[in-house]
């Protein structure tokens, strides 16, 4: 049950009040993933994706909800991209994570 100060109650109302600011949908998508709402973490992590595509750790994030719901397509697809991003942007422990998940996924 979410009560006033309950973390996840706060988050929703960020959102509420600003619904197109990406760190808030971040936020509150990624408290969802850890309580396993992947249903509700993907919504607002894919809005989050829409206003900021090169956002790899959101893209990690879905291809694991994917993975989840056992879409191994669409994870594959997600961690592919986040693997590109990550090599883009020169993040080397989160490439490692993703050559790993990918080479799981053959």
């Amino acid at each position: 049950m979410n009560t006033p100060n309950d973390p996840l109650a706060r988050q929703r109302q960020m959102v509420q009040q600003f619904p197109d600011n990406e760190l808030g949908r971040f936020s509150l998508g990624k408290a969802l993933y850890d309580r396993g709402d992947f249903a509700e973490a993907a919504e607002h992590l894919e809005r989050a994706l829409a206003r900021k595509p090169d956002w790899m750790v959101v893209q990690i994030l879905l291809g694991k909800i994917a993975l989840q719901g056992g879409d191994r397509d669409r994870a594959r697809a997600a961690f592919e991209r986040a693997l590109q991003l990550a090599l883009e942007q020169h993040h080397e422990g989160p490439q490692a994570e993703l050559e790993s998940l990918l080479a799981d996924l053959q």
